[in-house]
């Protein structure tokens, strides 16, 4: 698999290098355990235990299972250099390519500042250019009011909303379902 990078005016995708390892390491787990970010990324799911060299066994895992003409499932995101967060997509059923993509934003300096909308629409042209798919979607929770902002941003439709399904701090959420399919993104971004 060759590095990608993927550059606009404000924000940084690339390739996760080993030397990132430590700091993405950091920026995940950080904080005791308990970082920020978590209470609004799928909370309801704990934070997988990994220390530093299981993180880095896990981050290899990952790309080793990439076919070879699949694009990196994972990038770094980037503002003035430093790391912020990462990018990444999955499959929920990998025969009729029904993709899903994410992002996880882990300073929360970096909150609300339009970076995650700008990473995560060059995320899904990207995807878009290199997958012969027709639909991508995004999946988050009702408290996530961010996330579906950044949904709607990029012009996904509302697909389903699963109500009362998930349950944080003794209280029930909705889950989320956002998609944009191919010819939706083009008319959008490729006029």
């Amino acid at each position: 698999m060759k590095d990608t990078v993927l550059q606009s005016e404000r924000v940084k995708l690339r390739s996760i290098m080993e030397e990132d390892l430590p700091v993405l390491y950091q920026l995940i787990y950080g904080n005791g355990g308990e970082p920020e970010w978590k209470r609004w990324d799928a909370p309801y799911y704990p934070l997988e235990p990994h220390t530093l060299d299981s993180y880095k066994s896990h981050e290899h895992a990952r790309k080793e299972r990439l076919a070879e003409e699949e694009p990196d499932s994972r990038l770094l995101i980037e503002v003035d250099g430093q790391i912020i967060g990462t990018v990444i997509y999955y499959w929920e059923h990998k025969p009729s390519l029904w993709l899903e993509v994410g992002i996880g934003i882990y300073n929360p300096s970096y909150w609300n500042g339009g970076y995650g909308t700008e990473a995560l629409t060059m995320w899904v042209d990207h995807l878009f250019r290199m997958l012969p798919i027709a639909r991508i979607g995004l999946t988050t929770w009702s408290k996530n009011e961010r996330m579906m902002k950044v949904g709607r941003k990029l012009g996904m439709k509302l697909e389903g909303r699963m109500r009362k399904c998930r349950i944080y701090e003794g209280e029930y959420y909705d889950s989320i379902r956002f998609g944009v399919l191919r010819e939706e993104w083009n008319k959008l971004y490729h006029v």
